[in-house]
């Protein structure tokens, strides 16, 4: 039999069959099968990233969903090396899937939180309520920049310098407040308390003029468009209500960029401070004030010269234990020793000593 040029030689094919025969029955050579295929599932998963990477992140306009399909293929050329590996080394498929079901109820319980965060950054990613770089303020007030969103967690780099990972089932679940989609434009309220007798023109032209000398502070320009609804975009001091303590005037004003709101907002309190406290503004802030009336309800208050104490005393028990100082008065000229002028002293300083012990401190 003549073989065709080129063709291996049966005993080399034979060879060849009986080393890798050997290999195989070698302790360990199914682990090592793994571990080689996923190796090179591994380099491979990296030169498809860098082959598809720049053209996903050119047709794809988010980034958080590019960066998800990218990671999609990295993990799935992987996971097909492991399942490849697993085949060469002999195992079976179906053993497996026989000790999943055994399994299934328990292994449904642990990863069911894992499963629905998976679900739940399909969902974020979808129904996009912030991207990459947008600034959010979650419930609680933590504010912060969106540093990648995953199909698992979300992470936010916070103002304090700090990030915080919130796994997408949590994520989903609370109110998110982004600051930075679409128009960063954000408008500020800021409430003044002035008194009744301030000059109100005056207030309300001096509180919009203290917005517009901050420079983070859009001073003018056409309005701004909110759905069907135009707001001006200038700083606008209102009158909002009549308050007890005084007239409450409140400010609106934008801010051109959501990142230093607190700043802006203590530099618009500090200018407002110091145009309403220039003393040719006549113009006054309010603050409460309390008044304290005493009546004949109000009880009496014995005054004790020698603690500096007051003590509260009962109207009528007090009555009781005053002496009826008119018939003193009224006798005072049949005691041995004294005359008229002197009567009318000692009169007069006993309802002196009554008015201060009966009630006059307390009225």
């Amino acid at each position: 039999m003549v073989l065709p040029a080129g063709a291996p030689t049966p005993g080399v094919v034979s060879r060849l069959t009986e080393v890798a025969s050997r290999i195989a029955n070698l302790p360990g050579a199914g682990l090592l099968t793994v571990v080689a295929s996923v190796a090179v599932g591994v380099v491979l998963a990296n030169f498809l990233v860098r082959l598809i990477g720049r053209p996903v992140a050119r047709r794809v306009s988010r980034q958080s969903v590019a960066q998800t399909i990218v990671r999609g293929v990295r993990a799935g050329t992987i996971g097909a090396a492991l399942l490849v590996g697993l085949s060469a080394a002999g195992f079976r498929f179906s053993d497996l899937l026989l000790g999943t079901a055994v399994f299934s109820a328990v292994i449904g319980i642990i990863l069911a939180p894992l499963v629905g965060n998976f679900i739940n950054g399909v969902f974020v990613l979808a129904d996009q309520p912030f991207e990459i770089g947008d600034m959010i303020e979650l419930e609680d007030g933590t504010a912060g920049f969106v540093e990648d969103i995953t199909i698992r967690y979300t992470k936010i780099f916070t103002l304090d310098n700090t990030f915080l990972v919130v796994p997408n089932g949590t994520m989903r679940e609370r109110d998110v407040t982004n600051l930075s989609a679409e128009d960063e434009r954000t408008r500020r309220s800021i409430d003044v308390l002035v008194t009744y007798e301030s000059d109100i023109p005056e207030a309300r032209r001096r509180i919009e003029r203290a917005a517009r000398d901050c420079e983070a502070v859009i001073d003018g320009g056409p309005d701004i468009r909110i759905g069907v609804a135009r707001y001006m975009a200038s700083p606008d001091c209102r009158l909002h209500e009549f308050g007890d303590n005084g007239i409450l005037l409140r400010l609106r004003y934008w801010v051109k960029k959501p990142y230093k709101l607190p700043k802006v907002q203590s530099d618009v309190n500090t200018k407002i401070r110091q145009r309403l406290g220039d003393p040719e503004a006549n113009v006054t802030m309010a603050y409460p004030h309390r008044h304290l009336v005493f009546d004949d309800t109000s009880g009496v208050a014995r005054v004790e010269a020698g603690s500096g104490t007051s003590k509260g005393v009962d109207p009528d028990a007090s009555a009781a234990a005053t002496p009826d100082l008119s018939d003193d008065d009224a006798a005072g000229s049949d005691r041995p020793g004294t005359d008229a002028s002197a009567t009318s002293n000692d009169g007069g300083a006993r309802h002196d000593r009554k008015d201060r012990g009966g009630g006059g401190a307390g009225r």
